[in-house]
């Protein structure tokens, strides 16, 4: 499995951001919200790799065959 990071921005005016990396599908979601705690969501923009199926950390690709 990748390294994960994850990287939180505070500006000068107090708001934050939260950009994780090397998460994926349900993973991804959880950890943030986590890390949001009882804050509220203003914006939420998902990454490719959020829509990614894995089992058991392992990526899941779907192939048609014909």
């Amino acid at each position: 499995m990748g390294e994960k990071i994850i990287t939180i921005e505070i500006d000068d005016q107090g708001n934050s951001s939260l950009d994780l990396k090397g998460f994926q599908g349900k993973g991804c979601g959880d950890v943030a919200e986590a890390f949001r705690g009882e804050d509220s969501l203003v914006v939420n923009r998902q990454k490719r790799d959020y829509h990614v199926l894995t089992v058991e950390g392992r990526k899941v690709l779907h192939a048609k065959q014909g």
